[in-house]
């Protein structure tokens, strides 16, 4: 009984996933009796693809039931769907295939959840934290193996760099420096890879370090090359106040002499206790009251943006302004 649940933020991802398993099961020609795809955000449509997943097959190839966006894995799911996943999921023919996917985490709590797992492949498709520098370049590497790219270690760290944990922008720059390469058997630079490939928010990170390092010039080529990639100022900020307010918050409760991560994780938002280890080696260096100094400064220019400002003078102003604050 072939049965997937895929579940994760990475929307990418998941559609390359679901593409591979069409194309594997699927007849093109008997596409239309044997193909259904339903978004399962609403009790009738469970029902009726469930009810889809026992009908045979019509002609050649196998089929494939693609239940979108369900709930049942992250709510609980009523009596009577509940008995319906019992009743059915132990009865899939072998030539049908149903598929599940969400972009939320699932909740292996739920008895619906349990049901599910009890027959399914499951798949986890959550983004790699942008931390994780070291398996993002992973990512980068596995994918540009898989088309026969080939990458100087630091192109590939750049590559990594630029794209962050956006796997629809990796796969596009592969793809474009995969042509540019033109089956080369010679590695492609980090040069190459800097006029070719587009940066993506984790260089609005990369902005934040060099603010919180005192970097005044590095941070102003950041900024600058953000704005030049039409990467939306609003959207620059967004990320430097989380960045900062997380940074903040962090500090101050060890300060305080707060030592259970999983309280400061829950204070500071943070989904992943683990992820302290990263962020208390980046503010070692740094005093509570210099990050919490960026907080106005930051209100101000997300303020005087939603004012009409002149975009890259005044991020200019404020991103000197805040590298002050760190020397």
């Amino acid at each position: 009984m072939p049965i997937y649940l895929y579940w994760g933020e990475d929307d990418f991802a998941i559609a390359q996933a679901v593409e591979k398993l069409q194309t594997k099961v699927l007849d093109p020609s008997w596409l239309q009796f044997n193909y259904h795809k339903l978004s399962a955000d609403q009790p009738e449509a469970i029902f009726a693809g469930l009810n889809q997943a026992l009908t045979p097959v019509f002609g050649m190839g196998e089929r494939l039931v693609w239940l979108e966006n369900i709930t049942i894995c992250h709510q609980k799911p009523s009596a009577e769907i509940l008995a319906e996943l019992e009743r059915t999921l132990k009865i899939i023919p072998e030539t049908s295939h149903l598929l599940l996917t969400t972009n939320k985490k699932i909740d292996s709590r739920l008895n619906s959840t349990k049901q599910i797992k009890k027959y399914a492949q499951v798949q986890d498709f959550s983004l790699i934290p942008p931390w994780k520098t070291d398996l993002i370049t992973a990512q980068v590497r596995k994918g540009a193996q898989e088309i026969q790219l080939k990458l100087t270690p630091k192109a590939l760290t750049l590559l990594a760099e630029s794209v962050g944990n956006d796997t629809r922008q990796l796969w596009n720059e592969l793809e474009k420096l995969k042509i540019y390469s033109s089956d080369s058997e010679q590695a492609l630079d980090e040069n190459t890879v800097a006029n070719l490939v587009l940066c993506n928010t984790q260089n609005s990170l990369q902005l934040a370090a060099a603010i919180k390092d005192g970097e005044t010039d590095k941070a102003l080529g950041l900024v600058t090359d953000l704005i030049n990639r039409n990467e939306p100022a609003l959207k620059i900020v967004a990320t430097l106040v989380g960045q900062f307010r997380t940074w903040t918050i962090v500090k101050l409760m060890e300060e305080a002499g707060e030592r259970d991560n999983k309280a400061i994780a829950s204070t500071a938002g943070i989904n992943n206790p683990n992820r302290l280890y990263f962020i208390r080696q980046e503010i070692h260096q740094t005093r509570s009251q210099q990050l919490l100094s960026t907080l106005p400064l930051l209100l101000d220019l997300e303020y005087r943006l939603k004012r009409g400002a002149e975009v890259l003078g005044i991020l200019q102003t404020k991103i000197i302004e805040l590298c002050l604050v760190f020397q």
